[in-house]
């Protein structure tokens, strides 16, 4: 039996009693506290910068600007879908360690690539646990550090001792490398990607 996947949604915009939403990449639609749209996306509150939604029977909170990760299980595996957005990345909300960040998926990049900012927030101790070396990015090439053991999350997906790598240089985001993609099945269907973890 193939699994019923939830919407994909995001909080773009909040109005006293209401919230501005995103389903599927689709034309932003306002909500009032109380509604549910045809996606069964319910809002149940709003409040200071933050919005209360029932998604797929799961209470969420998102955040002005956060995307909600639908998940969905298929023979036993957690799965979650993500959408590609206008330049065709896929971005999604996610955590190391418990700390939140925002991925950006990067088949290209070897491992979990964080800022020394997001490593901090995650408790990594890079310099005291990590091995030194140089990484290949964008921007050429830069001083990185290796460091085993990490957790990694993803809507329903959670990956125990995922090895990251930290620059110490800036990132817009968090990278989800190949050390977490290796682990999980990926299915692409046009501008959605499906991750399925393995057993």
């Amino acid at each position: 039996m193939l699994p019923t996947w939830a919407a994909d949604v995001a909080l773009a915009g909040l109005l006293p009693g209401r919230a501005v939403i995103v389903v599927d990449g689709g034309n932003p639609r306002t909500l009032a506290v109380g509604a549910k749209t045809a996606d069964g996306v319910k809002l149940l509150a709003v409040e200071d910068g933050a919005a209360v939604f029932e998604i797929d029977g799961k209470r969420q909170r998102l955040v002005l600007g956060e995307q909600a990760v639908s998940s969905g299980a298929s023979g036993g595996g957690a799965a979650v879908t993500l959408t590609a957005d206008s330049h065709g990345q896929f971005l999604t909300q996610g955590s190391v360690n418990g700390a939140a960040m925002r991925f950006m998926v990067d088949t290209g990049a070897s491992f979990v690539a964080l800022s020394a900012v997001d490593a901090a927030r995650a408790g990594i101790d890079y310099r005291g646990k990590g091995q030194m070396g140089s990484m290949a990015t964008a921007n050429g090439v830069v001083r990185g550090w290796k460091v085993p053991g990490a957790t990694v999350r993803l809507g329903d997906i959670t990956l125990h001792e995922v090895a990251v790598t930290v620059s110490e240089t800036s990132m817009p985001m968090a990278l989800l490398g190949m050390s977490f993609l290796n682990r999980v099945e990926m299915k692409r269907e046009g501008d959605t990607m499906i991750l399925k973890k393995r057993y």
